[in-house]
């Protein structure tokens, strides 16, 4: 089987390769130059839109309502923009093997594609029981969301077993958006997860209070403190109930898991340098491979901000380090430069009537203002993190856009504080102020 020749390969299927394929299409591409892989059957899409608004009983999101690059305010990408741009979108393929000093992909069919730059964008996988050997944990209705057909399945099951029993195993972001919306479908839902709080590698006790709070009232019962520690199911072989390590053990008729991912580097490894579990890149995502650029989850780069290494698991950075690639690799083939990625930490979240946003780094002394009140309505209240003497991260729920512009400058230009009490009692107006 000949191998296909193109100038630049995209591995990958999410938002990176996505918003990868359209800085390319910006810069200037000529037909058949570029080809994206993926393993999944769709075009790119926002995968955010998973956990939210597909879940949802009444006007659920649906294909191609949140293809690339919908979720920042672009155009969509539809599988035809990608003809139109002279673009191979190769879809439903799964690379098996990449061989980097050969510049080679081979798929499990065993086709194989060759390239002059590649750009990984295989994003994170998730961690699952079964990985763990937890007894029941390959039952039916145990579910993980990472991919549409992910979504599909979970999205029959809230269907099939309409008003039953869910349980979510885990705190984190993937645990409170589904228990949100496993609730507005009207399951019973128990959420369990070891830490003593909700979030705990973002929010402080305080912040975690209030959601945990508006979750009970909206009738979702938080166990804190424990793990599951198997399942068991019926004669249909579905799941029936989660044994917890302190003995209790729930009904269950849906089980969702969202205890972390793991990023997708096993093609690559030995072929390349990894730091923090993550493809090691400079301020260009250019990995230690000649033509070889790392973006979005997979990739260990510079945080100039804070003059350290790390790797990000978000969807803005998934988003604007393949921007950035995109940029060096054109950049560079015309012998210019472009500027270092000069990244400032975004996180955010939507569930039931709630929307926080987060700026910068949660590290130091934290000071809460605002209301923050599980029962009321309308709930404004956030919190700022300050060390050695500056904020360096702020949190803002319920806020405008011109608010959460507001705390975004204060994440970035990092202001002095001279009374932690004051900026306490200034709230939101000392970001105003900046």
């Amino acid at each position: 089987m000949a191998a296909k020749n193109f100038k630049y390969v995209i591995l990958g299927g999410g938002v990176s390769a996505g918003y990868a394929a359209r800085e390319f299409a910006k810069q200037g591409l000529k037909p058949g130059e570029l080809a994206v892989i993926s393993k999944e059957a769709v075009a790119p899409y926002e995968r955010p839109a998973l956990s939210k608004a597909y879940l949802f009983p009444e006007s659920p999101a649906r294909l191609p309502g949140f293809h690339v690059c919908v979720g920042s305010g672009g155009e969509r990408l539809l599988p035809d923009w990608y003809k139109e741009k002279g673009i191979e979108l190769i879809l439903s393929t799964e690379i098996v093997k990449a061989d980097l000093p050969g510049k080679t992909l081979v798929s499990g069919t065993g086709e194989s594609f060759k390239y002059e730059t590649l750009v990984i964008a295989t994003g994170s996988t998730v961690i699952r029981l079964t990985d763990f050997g937890v007894k029941g944990a390959d039952a039916k209705n145990i579910f993980y969301l990472r991919e549409i057909d992910d979504a599909d399945k979970l999205n029959d099951a809230i269907k099939a077993k309409k008003n039953g029993k869910a349980v979510i195993v885990g705190g984190g972001y993937i645990g409170l958006e589904l228990g949100a919306v496993l609730r507005i479908n009207n399951l019973d839902v128990k959420m369990v997860y070891p830490e003593p709080w909700c979030m705990p590698r973002l929010f402080t006790s305080d912040i975690a209070a209030f959601y945990e709070g508006y979750y009970k009232n909206k009738g979702v019962q938080i166990i804190k403190g424990t793990v599951a520690t198997g399942f068991t199911a019926d004669s249909n072989g579905e799941v029936k109930e989660v044994h917890l390590k302190d003995g209790t053990v729930l009904e269950a008729d849906i089980v969702v898991v969202g205890v972390g991912g793991r990023p997708l580097t096993t093609l690559f490894k030995g072929q390349v340098e990894e730091e923090k579990g993550g493809i090691k890149t400079d301020a260009f995502f250019k990995t230690s491979v000649p033509n070889v650029y790392a973006v979005g989850d997979v990739a260990t780069f510079p945080l100039k901000l804070y003059n350290e290494i790390r790797r990000v698991e978000h969807v803005d950075h998934a988003r604007k380090s393949a921007e950035q690639a995109v940029r060096a690799i054109k950049a560079s083939e015309e012998g210019k430069t472009v500027e270092e990625y000069d990244y400032l930490p975004f996180f955010y979240s939507r569930s039931f009537d709630l929307s926080w946003q987060f700026y910068g780094d949660n590290v130091g002394e934290t000071v809460l203002f605002g209301d923050s009140n599980p029962a009321t309505p309308k709930a404004k209240f956030g919190s700022y993190w300050i060390k050695d003497g500056k904020v360096i991260g702020a949190f803002l729920e319920g806020g405008t856009p011109e608010e959460n512009q507001a705390i975004a400058k204060v994440a970035k230009a990092q202001p002095p504080v001279a009374s932690l009490d004051q900026l306490a009692t200034e709230g939101l107006s000392f970001a105003s102020k900046i």
